[in-house]
């Protein structure tokens, strides 16, 4: 299990940084264009979420979600170790999932198994609940997934998940992109010459 959270760990820090050098230029455009617009509480979104071992650190966030900037400007947050690129959903002190609270039974319904695997695990930029939370399937809840991923989670997982969570919003690019283009096209552009109606 060690040498899984340390490779895990090298894989965030790698990747991490990789990502956070490509995405630079964009956040910097995004927080620019943001500040000109001179939002009263600034261009970032500060909360307090729970860590690894129950450790609270704040996350800050750019106040965009455009290009999924939001996500992209918690990358420090992975490079410094408070998030991982995957993980479960970073929650609040005050989420009963957090198990903080003893001898009080957490959302996902095993009460101090919930405080267990949280705390063993760095929150995630992205994750199994994430990328399944628009399936519509009963038992895809959030909650069950994120302790399935716990109990179930190595590299190769992790790389499944991040591989789904590119092609998942380029996906729907794309198709909003087609289906842009298909509107613009009207029933008069498919007739032939000399065609009317009224025949």
């Amino acid at each position: 299990m060690q040498t899984q959270m340390t490779a895990k760990r090298a894989l965030d820090l790698a990747l991490g940084s990789i990502l956070l050098v490509l995405a630079a230029p964009l956040l910097a455009a995004g927080a620019v264009a943001l500040a000109a617009r001179r939002p009263p509480d600034g261009v970032l979104t500060r909360s307090v979420r729970i860590g690894l071992a129950g450790r609270p650190f704040v996350l800050r966030t750019l106040r965009t979600r455009r290009l999924r900037l939001d996500l992209l400007s918690r990358l420090p947050h992975v490079v410094r170790g408070e998030l991982s690129l995957v993980g479960p959903e970073p929650l609040p002190p005050d989420d009963e999932r957090t198990g903080n609270d003893s001898g009080t039974a957490g959302g996902d319904g095993d009460g101090d198994g919930a405080q267990h695997w949280r705390q063993e695990l760095r929150p995630g930029l992205t994750g199994l609940a994430q990328i399944r939370s628009r399936s519509g399937m009963p038992w895809d809840e959030p909650a069950l997934l994120d302790q399935h991923y716990a109990e179930h989670h190595w590299l190769g997982l992790d790389l499944a998940i991040m591989a789904a969570a590119v092609h998942i919003p380029l996906r729907a690019a794309v198709r909003g992109l087609t289906h842009r283009s298909k509107a613009h096209l009207s029933d008069t552009d498919h007739r032939l010459r000399g065609y009317s109606a009224a025949e």
